[in-house]
């Protein structure tokens, strides 16, 4: 068999997606941060074939993943071709706690994309835009996969304020002041488990949710507000703005029918901490929230020492076994 090898990292998103439309459309746009350390190594093994596939999370056969992994092909038949002429192996390992939101699944996605797009170079089909042709195909996996194939940031659903931008694919995003380049993500591991809604099901809720419509046009207005903040260094009124869209997708959850909480008590009991410490000490600390009780907090690079302390002294208690795991900003994916 051949190989091939993609590192694809996971992002955290700034302003939220939540609620989509067939197939894979974002109802809202939305921004992230691309992370460094949380990633997904995935090496896809292909010979010709008749499309049997076998799938291996950390180095045990996994056919629990097999119903995604064939429903993306299908989804991507049309930009994968070949997929079903060869038999593959898809070996995949993550750096964190799978499904338990830190967004394996577009670290996943992502890294399987680029694997696929790898092979089809390989093969000799055209390729016009490897990676925007890579985010495209990630999108039809995981909504926000579609963002990790770029970094520092990347932007994902149609928006006014950023050129090129579409519901399809992502878009690489940099026009950002430079203390935002290096900024610290370090993510709280309050809950290992898995999720108890997965965020498939969580955004099939918004379809007739009450407050969607506004939430909708809310998402446009903060990624306006939030990229001007972002380009002028304003890191207050990043912080305000992240925050706000952090517990507006858990109250989307919270007001839903049926409604769900994924948000555990010591998620709660961490907010509360960093909003005392912020009141204190003026640090400028703050957290976001992903589909899940795990928290992200986020910092500039300058501050990093005094942070980890109060992360040490303070919130670690809070954290499942103690864990939480320092992350940055990073620049995307590489082919190993």
């Amino acid at each position: 068999m051949k190989e091939v090898t993609w590192k694809s990292p996971s992002n955290i998103a700034l302003v939220k997606y939540w609620g989509k439309y067939p197939v894979q459309i974002p109802a809202n746009p939305s921004i992230s941060f691309t992370l460094s350390a949380a990633a997904t190594t995935t090496t896809l093994k292909y010979a010709p074939g008749n499309g049997q596939i076998e799938v291996f999370l950390e180095g045990v056969s996994t056919p629990s993943f097999l119903p995604k992994i064939k429903t993306f092909l299908e989804r991507t038949a049309e930009q994968f071709p070949f997929a079903g002429t060869l038999d593959m192996e898809i070996h995949t390992s993550n750096s964190f706690p799978h499904s338990s939101g830190i967004a394996s699944s577009a670290s996943g996605m992502s890294a399987l994309a680029l694997c696929l797009m790898s092979v089809k170079q390989a093969l000799g089909l055209p390729v016009e835009n490897f990676f925007e042709e890579a985010s495209e195909a990630a999108r039809l996996g995981s909504g926000s996969g579609s963002r990790s194939v770029y970094g520092p940031l990347a932007a994902w659903g149609t928006h006014r304020d950023i050129t090129g931008s579409s519901d399809r694919w992502a878009v690489a995003y940099d026009d950002v002041a430079d203390v935002f380049k290096s900024f610290q993500d370090t993510i709280l591991l309050v809950d290992k488990g898995e999720k108890v809604v997965s965020s498939t099901v969580g955004h099939g809720l918004m379809e007739g949710h009450t407050y969607a419509e506004a939430r909708f046009a809310q998402a446009h207005t903060n990624q306006s507000e939030l990229l001007t903040c972002m380009r002028n260094g304003d890191i207050e009124g990043f912080g305000a703005i992240v925050e706000s869209e952090a517990l507006t997708l858990h109250a989307m959850m919270m007001s839903s029918r049926p409604y769900f909480i994924l948000m555990k008590p010591n998620t709660l009991k961490v907010i509360e901490a960093i909003w005392a410490f912020r009141e204190k000490t003026g640090n400028p600390l703050y957290f976001t929230l992903d589909a899940g009780a795990n928290v992200h907090l986020l910092y500039p690079k300058s501050h990093k020492d005094v942070i980890l302390q109060f992360i040490d002294s303070d919130l670690r208690t809070f954290c499942k076994d103690g864990s939480y795991l320092c992350d940055e900003v990073g620049q995307g994916p590489k082919q190993l």
